[in-house]
């Protein structure tokens, strides 16, 4: 069974993660360190891994347990490197969680970004507080999901934009070398016959952009095709909001070689 993961911040009170060395110790603690503790009760001889969540990975075995502290021995150092093709998943906003499914999908199928999208159509609406809030539920249901995939890299939530702001990131994300892919039900182009972009350095972004309940309407549709996205379909079934994102992103990432052994390209010490 793989180890639990647990997600530190780069440049955290416990030091530098990635100027961590093998054979050393690191002191998990803070939320994360009560968490491995406390909530789950961990102990020595166990094994766990702590991420940065920018790609730095360390290899741990439990020396000990106090209040709040868990002391590990650090075995490895994998530093696995940023994508060359950033997926990007740009969500409409959904009743009923059903955003936050998708989001949470996503993450573990690979996502590397994730965009909040108020949509025509979105029967829910972030404004004020209610946007501070809703991202940061995103935000927590991001990092759980990148916890339980055991994932070294942590997706960004960005800010939320609406149809005319996602029309401009499509052409920019064009203009850059990128794709952008429009999930809709009428395409007559297959997911599978889309091309992708090449790997870059900087990384290409690919956007994949899916529709609220109601669907992505006629006005948003030929403004983001208008802006150099390409529509197509998943296949013969219509998915929900929730699911569409995750299986074309799982598909996509197949195309990109994603699916290959997570760590054939790290590098360790």
């Amino acid at each position: 069974m793989s180890a639990p993961v647990f997600v530190v911040e780069p440049h955290g009170s416990s030091g530098d993660l990635a100027e961590t060395a093998a054979g050393g110790t690191y002191v998990l603690d803070g939320t994360e360190g009560r968490h491995a503790g406390v909530v789950q009760r961990r102990g020595p001889g166990e094994r766990v891994d702590v991420v940065d969540g920018a790609g730095t990975r360390l290899r741990c075995v439990i020396e000990s347990v106090t209040a709040g502290e868990v002391l590990l021995r650090v075995e490895e150092v994998v530093r696995e490197p940023a994508p060359d093709v950033v997926i990007t998943l740009v969500q409409a906003l959904a009743k009923g969680d059903r955003d936050e499914m998708a989001i949470e999908a996503a993450t573990e199928v690979g996502a590397d970004a994730i965009v909040p999208w108020q949509a025509d159509r979105s029967i829910v609406v972030w404004r004020g507080d209610r946007a501070a809030k809703s991202r940061q539920r995103w935000l927590a249901t991001v990092r759980a999901a990148t916890k339980q995939a055991r994932r070294a890299r942590l997706p960004q939530v960005e800010t939320s934009i609406d149809s005319r702001g996602l029309a401009a990131r499509v052409a920019a994300v064009v203009a850059g070398g990128g794709r952008a892919i429009v999930l809709h039900e009428e395409a007559t182009t297959a997911l599978a016959d889309v091309e992708l972009p090449g790997g870059g350095d900087p990384a290409v972004e690919l956007l994949v952009v899916v529709g609220p309940e109601g669907g992505i309407s006629s006005t948003e549709l030929d403004a983001l095709t208008d802006s150099g996205a390409v529509a197509a379909r998943l296949g013969p079934h219509v998915l929900r909001t929730s699911t569409a994102g995750p299986v074309a992103i799982a598909l996509l990432a197949e195309r990109l070689g994603r699916w290959e052994h997570p760590e054939s390209d790290s590098l360790r010490s």
